[in-house]
């Protein structure tokens, strides 16, 4: 199949955001919100389809379900992003140098923006809904785990978007088979950004073979450190929030420091963890102080593997620390650099934790399960970035957008 004519109607279909005002956009989300409820039963049958293609036990299992609720949620975060004010045209800087030149620094699209993503059928609409409002046009490749889900939701776009007379190449969804990733991968010319979704081998693969620059939203390896000033009511809740709330997604709890001056809590802290049938993977202090209160068929001895590892699963890995130098060590180590949590009262320790952590979000007190676009006021999210480079952490509509320099003149030469 020739892709090349995909990606010619996107560009230019891009064209044809630029005039297009901010309450058309607004009004074709909100529409778009509704339309995705009124489908429900017709989206559902068709993820259905998908679902039984995959292992229930697989971790991309939950995330590739969708239910009326998580329909529903979808509709909610289209409606939050179209009352979100638009960022594009947005002066940054503005100065009249002395030759008289007025220069302004003004924010403007992407252009057009690829994102390939696995069972993840919710991203086609959070998407495109970030991308509209923010006036890029969306080329996705989904996988084919998902496909059913993602044409469903795909023809919904459309059918909205044709409803407004707008060009419906602003979305535009690649067949699900493999050479539509080659070729979206070569795609230079055409797409501007592109954005992986999904498991590590996934990123690893677009970053080691795409010829666009790529925006990495990257694995979560996740940590909290129960420090020796840690209330233990408020360590139980969070640890238990973190791991339990939705263990598929990638700010989910991996490992548990604790400090060695509290092992004598760790029952304490970790016994929630029991009643949501989560396995631990415990160090040999941690093991010892477990093995008479934690049920034996969830408590194993961690191997060196269980350190540094996305469980994406009800598994959970356990280490006692000397203190906190020895758990910034270790989140040095092994995090990816998503999310990372202190529990303590001590603000001195709090200070040096969220200083030096070097991660897209770091909590004091706090479920990691917030680093989520919805979550941070963002409306929506495309992704959670774990680089440096002009996006980090949750990526909402200022972080799909650039910027030009716009200069205007009266007959200004340089000599």
């Amino acid at each position: 199949m020739d892709y090349k004519e995909y990606f010619e109607k996107a560009k230019q279909a891009s064209r044809s955001l630029i005039s297009l005002g901010k309450e058309t956009t607004d009004a074709i989300l909100r529409d778009l919100a509704e339309a995705l409820v009124a489908n429900t039963a017709g989206i559902l049958s068709e993820n259905a389809k998908d679902l039984a293609k995959m292992a229930i036990e697989d971790p991309k299992y939950d995330r590739l379900k969708l239910s009326a609720a998580r329909i529903a949620d979808i509709s909610t975060d289209l409606k939050n992003v179209a009352s979100l004010n638009s960022p594009l045209g947005k002066v940054l800087s503005d100065k009249i140098l002395d030759n008289q030149l007025h220069i302004q620094k003004v924010s403007v699209p992407l252009g057009v923006v690829g994102v390939i993503y696995e069972a993840r059928p919710n991203v086609t609409a959070d998407v495109f809904s970030l991308c509209f409002k923010t006036g890029n046009v969306a080329v996705l490749k989904g996988g084919s785990d998902a496909e059913f889900s993602n044409l469903a939701i795909a023809k919904v776009i459309h059918e909205v978007l044709d409803n407004h007379k707008i060009n419906r190449d602003v979305l535009t969804l690649l067949p699900a088979e493999r050479a539509a990733t080659e070729a979206l991968l070569n795609a230079r010319g055409f797409v501007d950004v592109l954005i992986p979704r999904g498991s590590q081998s996934l990123i690893n693969y677009v970053r080691e073979n795409s010829k666009i620059p790529v925006i990495e939203t990257g694995a979560g390896i996740v940590h909290t450190y129960f420090d020796e000033k840690g209330d233990l009511e408020k360590g139980q809740a969070i640890i238990f929030n973190a791991k339990t709330r939705r263990v598929s997604v990638c700010n989910s709890l991996d490992c548990v420091l604790v400090n060695e001056n509290r092992l004598n809590d760790v029952p304490a802290l970790l016994s929630p963890l029991a009643d949501g049938n989560v396995k631990l993977f415990a160090d040999e202090k941690s093991y010892e102080a477990l093995k008479y209160s934690y049920p034996s068929n969830l408590l194993n001895k961690a191997m060196p593997e269980h350190f540094g590892t996305e469980f994406l699963s009800l598994k959970l890995a356990v280490k006692v620390v000397k203190d906190l130098a020895e758990a910034l060590n270790h989140i040095a180590d092994y995090s990816s650099k998503h999310s990372e949590a202190i529990i303590s009262e001590d603000a001195a320790n709090i200070a040096q934790f969220l200083n030096e952590v070097d991660a897209a979000a770091v909590y004091a007190n706090a479920s990691t399960g917030f680093t989520d676009g919805a979550q941070f006021g963002l409306g929506a999210e495309i992704g959670i970035s774990t680089q440096k480079l002009h996006a980090r952490g949750p990526m909402g509509l200022e972080e799909l957008t650039s910027y030009k320099w716009v200069v205007r003149g009266n007959g200004q030469i340089r000599k």
